[in-house]
C-alpha cells in the first residue's frame, strides 16, 4: 500500500567532538584534545565515507571531561573546518542572544559562501543548569524561546529581502540593515529540538527539522505523536530526526564490555559536574537522558550510561551491527528520517558505522520501502 506522503531518503550524520575525545569519557581530560588537526581528521572521515552532515554543538564550559579542561570554540570552528572540507554539510548549534542579530546576520552567510552552501543551524534556546549564567545570561524558559522565535523570524528576513531591512520586534530591532551578500538557496535550515511544551510549539512554527535525543521507542513515539499534532496546528509538514551515540561491536557480549568500560575511567569529579548540571535544569529532554534504570539499561539495546559524564544526549544503542540497524529502522518506521550518529572515538567508529552498520540499515529501509509499496 502507497503512504500518503512519500519519504525523503534517509540523511545520516556524524558528529564533531569539540570536547575532546578517546576511548574513554569522564577523566579529568580528554585522551584526544579537540585541536584543529584532529578534529579536521574526524570531519574529512567522515566526509570520505559518504556521511551527509556534522553536528557541531555549542557550550561555554567542557561537557564531557573536567569543566576546566580543553573546548574547542563552535562558530570559528565550524568556519575553519567548512575550508578543509569539499561536500559534507555542517549543523552548527547556536544560542541566541550572545551575538548582535545583524552580526550573526552576516556571520552566517560569510560561513555559507565559505562552504558553498554547506550551512544549517541548530537552534538551542535552553542550556545546562549554570551554562548560560557564567556568561552573564539570565532569563527565564519562556524568554529565552520568545526570543528564539524572533531571532529565527529576524534572520530570515535579513537574508531573503534585499536591504536596507527595518526590523521591529521585542528583542531586535533593524534599521537600514544589510546582510550582503546573503546565503545561498533561500539560507541555512533551521533545525531545533527539545520535548517542552515551548519547545514543540516553537518547532511547530518554525523548525526545517525537529531534532529528538533517542529514547526508548515508545517514548519517541509519544513524543512524535505530540509533534505532529502541533505541526498540524501550525499548517505545516513536519520532518524528524535523532540524536544518538552508538556502541558496535562482532558480538553482542563484546558490546556491553566496550559501552561500560567507556566509563569506566571516569573521575568521581567529572561526575559530580554533570550531576550538578543536571539537577536543577529546566530541561525536560536532559532529565529524560538522565533518568535511573538497573545497570543504565533502558531497553534491550539502549543504554544511558554516558549521562553520567556527558551533558544532553547521553544514550546509546549497543549491539552488533546487524542489532543496532534493526534498532535503528524501528524508529525510522516511526517518521524519523535524519540521523546524527556518533561513537568513541569518532574516527574509529566513524569507520565502523560506514562500513558495517549503514549499509545494512539502508538495504532494510529499502526493503521496507518496496513492502509497503507493493
Amino acid at each position: 500500500m502507497e503512504s500518503e506522503i512519500a519519504r525523503p531518503k534517509p540523511k545520516f550524520d556524524w558528529f564533531i567532538p569539540i570536547d575532546g575525545d578517546g576511548r574513554w569519557a569522564g577523566t579529568i581530560e580528554a585522551e584526544r584534545p579537540p585541536t584543529f588537526d584532529y578534529l579536521r581528521k574526524v570531519v574529512q572521515t567522515a566526509e570520505e565515507l559518504g556521511f551527509y552532515s556534522l553536528l557541531i554543538p555549542t557550550r561555554f564550559t567542557n561537557g564531557l571531561f573536567s569543566e576546566e579542561a580543553p573546548l574547542a570554540e563552535t562558530w570559528t570552528t565550524a568556519t575553519a573546518l567548512a575550508a578543509v572540507t569539499n561536500r559534507i554539510r555542517f549543523l552548527v548549534a547556536v544560542r541566541p542572544g550572545f551575538i548582535a542579530l545583524g552580526l550573526f546576520a552576516q556571520m552566517a552567510a560569510a560561513l555559507d559562501q565559505i562552504s558553498g552552501g554547506r550551512l544549517d543551524l541548530n537552534i538551542v534556546p535552553g542550556g545546562i543548569q549554570n551554562d548560560l549564567e557564567r556568561l552573564g545570561e539570565v532569563s527565564d524558559q519562556a524568554t529565552r524561546y520568545e526570543r528564539a522565535e524572533e531571532f529565527i523570524d529576524a534572520c530570515r528576513t535579513l537574508w531573503n529581502q534585499s536591504g536596507p531591512v527595518t526590523y521591529q520586534g521585542q528583542f531586535y530591532n533593524l534599521h537600514g540593515a544589510y546582510c550582503s551578500p546573503s546565503p545561498q538557496n533561500g539560507g541555512p535550515k533551521f533545525y531545533l529540538g527539545g520535548v517542552s511544551e515551548r519547545a514543540m510549539g516553537l518547532s511547530a512554527r518554525q523548525a526545517d527539522i525537529h531534532l529528538g535525543w533517542i529514547e526508548p521507542i515508545e517514548d519517541t513515539a509519544k513524543r512524535l505523536a505530540a509533534l505532529k499534532e502541533h505541526f498540524s496546528s501550525s499548517g505545516r509538514q513536519p520532518m524528524f530526526g535523532i540524536r544518538t551515540h552508538l556502541v558496535i561491536r562482532d558480538t553482542e557480549e563484546e558490546a556491553w564490555r566496550a559501552a561500560n568500560d567507556l566509563i569506566a575511567h571516569a573521575d568521581p569529579h567529572v561526575k559530580a559536574q554533570r550531576q550538578s548540571a543536571v539537577q536543577g535544569t529546566s530541561m525536560v529532554g536532559v532529565q529524560a537522558q538522565a533518568r535511573e534504570a538497573p545497570n543504565h539499561r533502558l531497553g534491550p539495546r539502549l543504554w544511558n550510561g554516558l549521562s553520567e559524564v556527558r551533558v544532553n544526549c547521553g544514550s546509546a544503542l549497543v549491539g552488533t551491527a546487524e542489532q543496532v540497524s534493526d534498532e535503528l529502522l524501528s524508529y525510522w518506521k516511526l517518521g524519523l528520517d535524519e540521523f546524527i550518529l556518533s561513537g568513541f572515538p569518532h574516527v574509529e567508529e566513524c569507520q565502523r558505522t560506514a562500513e558495517q552498520l549503514l549499509p545494512l540499515l539502508k538495504e532494510k529501509i529499502a526493503a521496507s520501502n518496496t513492502a509497503s509499496a507493493e
